[in-house]
């Protein structure tokens, strides 16, 4: 692995924490304080975790909570939107882009996770939680874009083949 690559996976999980930490402060904590619902990832990453594995390990869903915001989600952004971005529409801002990533990562978690797989109504039953959660999902991808975006952590895909034979 090249000094490039590092830096770019320095840059990437870098962009993870900070906006999973920014997720969390603002659905756990400014949420809340503003009287709007309080977001549970845990609660959800723990209910995912016994329904595919049967058990909840003390800790895992702390972990898979951390992983997916510190590594997964970043490198969605990273790897998939916004190189996809590019090479559809590369005229497009990136902060477009990150609000629909944004509203993507919603999805995910309160359709696929919270009702494909544990069960719940989908979306939760459209309830404060919900918006809070969509608004949470939007602010984590804006944070983790920005950095990407500030550092220069982009990934191009190549327009023209890789080995091109001479004539």
């Amino acid at each position: 692995m090249t000094r490039t690559h590092l830096q770019t996976a320095g840059i990437v999980l870098t962009a993870g924490a900070f906006a999973t930490i920014a997720f969390d402060v603002f659905g756990q904590a400014l949420s809340p304080l503003f009287g709007f619902a309080k977001l549970a990832p845990v609660g959800l990453a723990g209910a995912s975790i016994k329904a595919i594995f049967g058990a909840n390990p003390s800790g895992a869903a702390y972990l898979l909570h951390a992983l997916t915001g510190l590594v997964f989600y970043a490198v969605g952004w990273f790897a998939i939107a916004r190189p996809l971005q590019q090479a559809v529409m590369p005229r497009l801002h990136w902060s477009a882009t990150a609000v629909a990533y944004g509203v993507a990562l919603w999805v995910f978690a309160l359709y696929v996770m919270a009702h494909l797989v544990t069960g719940n109504k989908p979306f939760l039953g459209f309830t404060g939680i919900t918006w809070v959660a969509l608004w949470g999902h939007i602010v984590y991808a804006l944070i983790a874009a920005a950095i990407m975006e500030a550092k220069g952590a982009v990934l191009t895909l190549r327009r023209t083949p890789a080995g091109v034979p001479a004539e």
